[in-house]
Order: C-alpha cells, then sequence, then structure tokens
C-alpha cells in the first residue's frame, strides 16, 4: 500500500510542476505586444528558404 501513497504523490508532483510550467510560458507568450509579434512573424517568415513560403 505505500508505494501506492508514494506513486500518487509522484503523480501530483508532476501535475503541479507542468501547471506551473504551462502557466510561465503562457505569461511570458502574453507580454509581446502586437507589433513585437508581427516583428518577430516577419523575420521568421523572411528566414524561410524561398520554397517553403506560402
Amino acid at each position: 500500500m505505500r508505494w501506492w501513497k508514494i506513486l500518487g504523490l509522484a503523480g501530483v508532483a508532476g501535475v503541479a510542476a507542468t501547471g506551473v510550467a504551462i502557466a510561465r510560458a503562457e505569461r511570458r507568450r502574453r507580454a509581446y505586444t502586437p507589433e513585437e509579434i508581427r516583428v518577430r512573424l516577419r523575420e521568421r517568415v523572411e528566414g524561410q528558404p524561398e520554397g517553403r513560403r506560402s
């Protein structure tokens, strides 16, 4: 029975750590202004080979 408790606690800790990582990434993503996003997208498109542009 003790192994199930340890396994359950490890699972809860994993879920909590994943949630923290997702929340941190979301905050970082939302920190960009619309103009910054446009600039970054233009830079990414300019960096692609000619045949890859849509």
